[in-house]
C-alpha cells in the first residue's frame, strides 16, 4: 500500500493503470476471493484519484486499490453477506468505513467472499462457493473474512476490510500469511455493517504489513454519531516508524500453550516471542484463568445475538421472498428455510434456545457473567504486562474437505481469538513463521483498550526485524 503510494508520487505508475491491472487479475482469479467486482466504479474512482494526486494535500490512500468484505454496505453495489437471502440486495448508502475510504481517494475494487453472514471459520459456507487459500488452493483461507485475506495474500488488492466477531480477521490473516487487526470495540464505526452479534462485531484492516494495516486503521477509526456503540476517544495517528520494544513487557499466558496446540505452531510462536525478547522486550508469565470458558461463552452470546439480529430477514421488507401463497406464516417459513444456509440455521436455533423461557438464566445470563470474569482476567494481566502474545490459531490452514461435518472442531479453532472479542480488546495477527509444509503461522498480540498504537508499533518493529511477512505464495 505505502509502496504503491510511493510509485504514484514518483509517476512510475498511475491509479488507472494499477486499477486496470488488478481488475484483470481479479477476473482471472481462481481462488474465488471476490463475490462482486465493481469495475465501473473502481475506474471512475481511479480517474478521480489521478486528479487528486496533483494536489499537495492528497492523502496516502489516494488511488490505492482496496477490497471490502461483502457484509459491509456499499451504495449501488450489492451486499450479499454470501447468502441466498440477500443475493440481490443493493444498499442505498455506504457504510461509514466505506465513505471514509472514498473520501480519502481509495479505489474500491469490489466485495470479497465470506462465510454466510460471517458465521464460520473456513469461508466454505458462502452460497457463492468456497474461497481457496493462495498458499495451497486445496486448503481453507480461514474465515469468515477469507475472501479479504486471500485477495491480499494473492496481491489482488493493496489492502482490505474485514469484520471480526470471534476471530474472523485474525484467523484468515494467520492462515494466509498477512497482517490483520481487530480494533477495540467501538473504535471503528459499525454503521453499515450487517450485524451478526452486535456486542462483538468489529470492522478492521487486513494488509500485507503492519504499516499498511496502520494506514487503513487510521483511515477508518474514530467516533461516528450514526453508531450508538461508537466510542468517544481522542485518537492520535499511528507512528509508522514502529516503537522501541526495550522495556516493553510481553505477557505470555500459559493458558494459550497446552493440549490442542499444534507443535509446529507452538514452535513458531515461541520463536516469535523470543525475537521480541531479543529486541529488548521483557517476557513475563501470566495467567488468564477464565479464558478456557471463552468458546462456550461466545457460542451462547453470539448465537443469541444472531438469533435476534437475523429475525429481520422475513421476506417482508427486503431480500429474498419465498412462499408468497399460503399466508404470512408460510412466507416466513419458506423464506427463512430457503434463504439461510445450514450453519446460519444452526446458530439461529442455538441462540433462540438460549434465549427461550426457562433457559435464559441458565445459559445467556450465566454466559454474560463469565464474560465479565474473562474481561477481569485481562485487566489483571495488563497490570503485569503491556502486550499479551500467543498463537492466533491452534493449527495452520487445513484442507477444504476437513471438518466439514464436525462443527464443534471448527468452533474450537477460535479458542485463542474469541477472548479479545468478549473483552472488547484490540488484537493483531502477524506472520511469525511457517510449518513443515510451508504454510504460514500467525502470532497474536493483544493490548489494553484503545492501544492499537502499541500493537501496530510492535508489529511494525517485529516486521522490520524479520522477513516472514515478505514471503508470498
Amino acid at each position: 500500500m505505502l509502496e504503491t503510494a510511493r510509485r504514484y508520487r514518483k509517476r512510475k505508475e498511475s491509479p488507472v493503470e494499477e486499477t486496470r491491472r488488478l481488475l484483470d487479475a481479479i477476473k482471472r482469479d481462481t481462488l474465488n476471493s471476490f463475490i462482486t467486482i465493481d469495475e465501473q466504479g473502481a475506474l471512475l474512482s481511479a480517474r478521480s484519484a489521478e486528479d487528486l494526486l496533483d494536489r499537495e494535500d492528497a492523502g496516502v490512500l489516494a488511488g490505492i486499490p482496496v477490497a471490502v468484505k461483502d457484509n459491509i454496505c456499499t451504495c449501488g453495489v450489492r451486499t450479499t453477506c454470501a447468502s441466498e437471502i440477500l443475493a440481490d440486495f443493493v444498499p442505498a448508502y455506504d457504510a461509514t468505513v466505506v465513505k471514509k475510504l472514498k473520501d480519502q481517494g481509495a479505489v474500491i475494487l469490489g466485495k470479497t467472499n465470506l462465510d454466510e453472514f460471517a458465521m464460520g471459520s473456513t469461508t466454505t459456507t458462502s452460497c457463492f462457493g468456497p474461497t481457496r487459500n493462495p498458499w495451497d488452493p486445496s486448503r481453507t483461507p480461514g474465515g469468515s473474512s477469507g475472501g479479504s485475506a486471500a485477495a491480499v495474500a494473492a496481491m489482488l488488492c493493496a489492502g482490505a476490510l474485514g469484520s471480526d466477531t470471534g476471530g474472523s480477521i485474525r484467523m484468515p490473516a494467520s492462515f494466509c500469511g498477512i497482517t490483520g487487526l481487530k480494533p477495540t470495540y467501538g473504535s471503528v464505526s459499525r454503521y453499515g455493517l450487517v450485524a451478526f452479534a452486535s456486542s462483538l462485531d468489529q470492522i478492521g484492516p487486513m494488509a500485507a504489513t503492519a504499516r499498511d494495516a496502520a494506514v487503513l486503521f487510521d483511515a477508518i477509526k474514530g467516533h461516528d454519531p450514526l453508531d450508538s456503540t461508537s466510542a468517544l476517544h481522542d485518537y492520535a495517528p499511528t507512528d509508522l516508524e514502529g516503537i522501541d520494544l526495550r522495556g516493553v513487557r510481553i505477557g505470555v499466558p500459559e493458558d494459550f500453550f497446552g493440549p490442542g496446540l499444534n507443535p509446529e505452531v507452538e514452535s513458531a510462536v515461541l520463536s516469535g516471542i523470543a525475537e521480541l525478547a531479543d529486541m529488548g522486550a521483557q517476557v513475563v508469565d501470566i495467567r488468564l484463568p477464565h479464558v478456557r470458558y471463552g468458546v462456550a461463552v461466545y457460542y451462547i452470546v453470539a448465537t443469541a445475538e444472531a438469533s435476534s439480529n437475523l429475525a429481520r430477514y422475513d421476506g417482508v421488507r427486503y431480500g429474498m421472498r419465498a412462499g408468497e401463497s399460503g399466508g404470512l406464516r408460510n412466507m416466513y417459513l419458506q423464506t427463512r428455510s430457503k434463504g439461510f444456509g445450514a450453519e446460519v440455521k444452526r446458530r439461529i436455533m442455538l441462540g433462540t434456545y438460549a434465549l427461550s423461557a426457562g433457559y435464559y438464566d441458565a445459559y445467556y445470563r450465566k454466559a454474560s457473567q463469565v464474560r465479565t470474569l474473562i474481561a477481569d482476567d485481562f485487566r489483571a494481566a495488563f497490570s503485569l504486562c503491556d502486550i499479551i502474545a500467543g498463537p492466533t490459531t491452534p493449527v495452520t490452514a487445513f484442507r477444504l474437505d476437513e471438518m466439514v461435518d464436525d462443527p464443534l472442531s471448527i468452533y474450537l479453532l477460535d479458542i485463542y481469538t474469541i477472548p479479545a472479542n468478549l473483552a472488547g480488546l484490540p488484537a493483531l495477527s502477524i506472520p511469525c513463521g511457517f510449518d513443515s509444509r510451508g504454510l504460514p503461522v500467525g502470532m497474536q498480540l493483544m493490548a489494553p483498550h484503545f492501544r492499537e498504537d502499541l500493537l501496530l508499533g510492535a508489529g511494525i518493529a517485529f516486521q522490520d526485524r524479520t522477513g516472514h511477512h515478505k514471503v508470498r505464495p
